[in-house]
């Protein structure tokens, strides 16, 4: 079950990627270009904020199939923080992640509240680009390109 959670959530990760690109870019060159907001622009908002809560459904699982709370209970938290590795994975990693998904769900529920489209694009460009710093930032890119 670990191996299978495991793929999943590496291929769902480009996934997500993508489409936070692609959400993110939209809002921005959107908002300083002073276009409207359309139909479009919330389904790439939308589709961004179900796709982030999938991959963190999907690493949430992955976190207790590979029984990290044992790992914790067994070497304790100074050893696991010494150790880069499993600081970034049981750490760092979850909590940078968790901190991305919530400014994308912000982002979200904010706009939606928002009456003008500058206004609606400027909320979804600011969330989402923080959200994506976080992501670049907590990516296992040595994983990724192994």
């Amino acid at each position: 079950m670990y191996r299978t959670v495991q793929i999943l959530h590496s291929y769902w990760a480009y996934l997500v990627l993508l489409i936070l690109v692609l959400a993110t870019f939209n809002a921005l060159i959107k908002a300083f270009g002073n276009k409207e907001y359309e139909a479009k622009d919330f389904r790439i908002s939308l589709f961004t904020l179900i796709v982030s809560h999938i991959q963190l459904l999907l690493g949430i699982i992955l976190f207790f199939a590979a029984d990290y709370l044992s790992l914790i209970k067994d070497m304790g938290m100074g050893e696991i923080m010494k150790n880069s590795t499993l600081r970034s994975n049981i750490i760092e990693h979850p909590i940078t992640m968790i901190l991305a998904i919530v400014l994308i769900t912000m982002g979200y529920s904010k706009h939606k509240k928002k009456l003008t489209s500058k206004a609606k694009l400027k909320t979804i460009a600011i969330f989402y680009t923080l959200a994506l710093i976080l992501v670049l930032a907590k990516i296992p890119w040595n994983t990724w390109f192994n």
